[in-house]
């Protein structure tokens, strides 16, 4: 559904969240394979560890809930580079949240990064992109965006919103020869999973998250989600009738 990847040297990778977890270990992998790869998150110390002063690296820190500091980080990389031909959107943030503890506040900052930091980011780089007729655009939702699921009462809709944004950007621009890569990762241990008081079902190293998800972009996936034990069973779950689904995810998690 998009073009096959054969070869990383010389492309041009921006990876946003790249200073811990799956977006540092997917930096290092792209690295290793030969593209040249902007690594963009806040701490700006994590991503100088992560590029460990490499040739083909440039750090460009930013907020993505700030449009004009993503905005001075791209004018970062187009100065270095003259533009890009990969943008991956990892950063994420998650809180637990139920009915009984909601937390307006709380909700309305998981929404801002989650789904109007991707905004941002796309506002940024689509006309370059569009100009230039080429390149993709990677964003990292979740298998819990599928639908509703326990403690996931303001993350789930935020993922799901970027599933639905995968699937329309898809259509508009993959006959304008740009591809998209829609992302969902299971369990993967990171700093924000560290916290989870639940069982993780089939949790993943970040490290090999960086794999399933550099080797989706090299087959030209669309929908890459991993690991295939969790991710397809959730997907069969959300075609089943409203009742039947409910009662599996009670019995299945008991909350």
């Amino acid at each position: 559904m998009n073009p096959v990847i054969s070869n990383w040297a010389g492309q041009r990778v921006w990876i946003i969240g790249a200073s811990s977890g799956i977006g540092a270990e997917t930096a290092k992998l792209l690295l290793q394979r030969g593209a040249r790869v902007a690594l963009s998150a806040r701490r700006v110390d994590l991503l100088q560890a992560v590029a460990n002063f490499h040739p083909r690296s440039v750090v460009a820190g930013l907020d993505l809930t700030d449009p004009a500091s993503v905005q001075a980080a791209y004018a970062q990389i187009a100065m270095e580079w003259q533009g890009v031909d990969m943008v991956l959107i990892v950063a994420g943030s998650y809180n637990e949240m139920r009915a009984d503890n909601f937390d307006l506040a709380i909700a309305r900052n998981m929404l801002e990064l989650n789904l109007h930091g991707p905004l941002n980011c796309l506002d940024v780089v689509l006309p370059g992109l569009l100009t230039q007729g080429h390149g993709s655009i990677g964003i990292v939702s979740s298998v819990a965006g599928y639908s509703g699921l326990p403690k996931a009462l303001i993350y789930g809709p935020s993922k799901a919103a970027l599933i639905n944004l995968c699937e329309s950007l898809y259509l508009d621009l993959r006959p304008r020869g740009i591809g998209v890569y829609m992302i969902n990762p299971g369990f993967v241990a990171t700093a924000l999973t560290a916290g989870n008081d639940f069982p993780m079902p089939a949790l993943m190293k970040a490290p090999d998250a960086a794999r399933e998800i550099v080797r989706g972009m090299e087959r030209g996936e669309f929908h890459i989600h991993f690991p295939k034990r969790l991710s397809n069973v959730l997907r069969v779950l959300r075609m089943l009738p409203y009742r039947l689904y409910f009662w599996i995810i009670h019995k299945g998690t008991g909350l």
